[in-house]
């Protein structure tokens, strides 16, 4: 059963989604965790979602939902989409999302390997870092073909 403030919610979010050019495609708050999670999925009808989307989508709208106090607890607040693209492409992106688990594609393999899958350390000019079980892996960014973040399910 959805949950009562979800209808105000949309209403609340459609507006601030419009203005940055997206669309609210569902509002699902997650009253059984703790703190609960307010997850909101967008959709840019004009490219694929990205990260982007739901960085600026998160910020705007969590001051709206400060500002409307609809909501009286601590919660968390979740942006994403059901397309998104998980990989990683920007700078920032890369910093955003260090210490998470990757998977990157080089082509052609590198040290007899096409796919590798570690936690991300960094990406400097040369080089992509790779922890893999506490040993850094250095992979030439030459050969990255795509770095994509690993679904946790």
């Amino acid at each position: 059963m959805a949950h009562p403030l979800v209808p105000q919610i949309i209403d609340l979010a459609t507006p601030v989604a419009e203005e940055l050019g997206l669309e609210v495609v569902g509002v699902v708050f997650h009253t059984n965790q703790s703190p609960p999670v307010l997850r909101v999925d967008i959709r840019n009808p004009e490219q694929d979602t990205g990260l982007n989307d739901c960085e600026r989508m998160s910020r705007a709208l969590e001051a709206s939902l400060d500002a409307a106090e609809i909501v009286p607890d601590t919660y968390v607040l979740e942006v994403s989409s059901p397309g998104i693209s998980r990989q990683l492409v920007t700078d920032r992106e890369f910093i955003s999302f260090k210490g998470f688990p990757v998977i990157i594609s080089t082509s052609p393999p590198y040290d007899g390997q096409q796919e590798w899958i570690g936690l991300l350390i960094r990406r400097d000019e040369t080089a992509l870092y790779l922890n893999q079980k506490g040993r850094v892996v250095e992979i030439p960014r030459s050969l990255i073909t795509k770095v994509q973040l690993e679904e946790r399910r």
